[in-house]
């Protein structure tokens, strides 16, 4: 079994990639093109996040994973992660709204150019600011990942995946959009930011994770058949049964290692801007306290 002979030229998920990818390079290449900007290295940076989010998304499709996917259940729950979870990260991180605005010729509705990314020169007014237009609740988007993430792991929409392309097509779209909906409201992405605390933003984090490690559980320590479509493959080396709990495994483990980067990266910046706002606190206290005192009186 050759694991890197079987690619697929999915016109589809092809074409998507391309126009994505060329709006945003040409957005960035009027940023390029213009006078230097503070943060020109971050936004750069923010970039390379980006169109290395869109690769990884494609390559979940075309690549050799896509095909197995199609044959082992722990492929394609891999497959299901780097979707939903790892790709939209980078994208997200990537703050592709305003190149991909220009390269789209939407940048009317977004801010000029020259307006630095708030977050991108330190000035805490623009950061405090936040474009106006929908902005989903955090609670919300949280449970409507979870409730996709769960629906299609149930044997029904798992196996109708399998075996219709417009109910793949489906699947692929809506991990990638509520994927993308999530880490909004847990990182910045200029000049998106997120509306929650970075301690709520953890509670976010634990509650998404809580839900992907009761699935991957029960799907590990599952001994009956759970995906039926899977039965016409025929394993050299796993049992249906045997891949569905290699499955779960990945569906477990894998999602926490993200999720931990993060609710460590947002406790740390919790605890330094708390640090921070009391150390202030204490100084602005100290200087109104000598500025009481009276002063004594010089010698005659």
């Amino acid at each position: 079994m050759n694991m890197v002979s079987h690619w697929s030229a999915n016109v589809a998920a092809l074409a998507v990639y391309a126009v994505a990818a060329a709006a945003h390079l040409l957005g960035m290449r009027g940023e390029a093109t213009g006078p230097r900007l503070p943060g020109q290295p971050r936004r750069l940076a923010r970039a390379a996040a980006y169109q290395a989010g869109l690769l990884l998304a494609l390559l979940a499709v075309v690549s050799p994973l896509g095909y197995w996917s199609y044959r082992f259940i722990w492929a394609r729950n891999l497959q299901d992660v780097i979707l939903a979870i790892v790709a939209p990260a980078l994208i997200v991180l990537g703050a592709p709204w305003r190149p991909l605005g220009r390269g789209l010729r939407l940048d009317g509705r977004l801010p000029r150019p020259d307006q630095p990314a708030a977050g991108d020169d330190g000035d805490d007014a623009a950061r405090r600011d936040r474009p106006p237009g929908w902005r989903p609740r955090p609670v919300v988007v949280t449970v409507a990942f979870c409730a996709i993430w769960w629906a299609w792991h149930l044997p029904a929409l798992f196996d109708a995946a399998l075996s219709r392309p417009a109910v793949y097509a489906l699947e692929v779209a809506s991990y990638l959009t509520v994927g993308v909906l999530l880490w909004l409201q847990l990182v910045d992405s200029p000049p998106l930011r997120p509306q929650l605390s970075p301690l709520r933003r953890v509670g976010l984090l634990l509650g998404v994770a809580a839900s992907g490690t009761v699935l991957g559980l029960i799907r590990v320590y599952s001994s009956g058949l759970v995906y039926p479509a899977y039965l016409g493959f025929r394993h050299h080396v796993l049992s249906v049964v045997s891949d569905q709990q290699v499955g779960g495994a990945v569906l477990w483990v894998i999602p926490l290692v993200p999720f931990s980067i993060v609710a460590v990266a947002l406790a740390v910046g919790w605890l330094a801007e708390d640090e921070s706002e009391a150390t202030a606190a204490d100084f602005d206290r100290l200087l109104r306290h000598k500025s009481a005192w009276p002063s004594r009186p010089g010698l005659r």
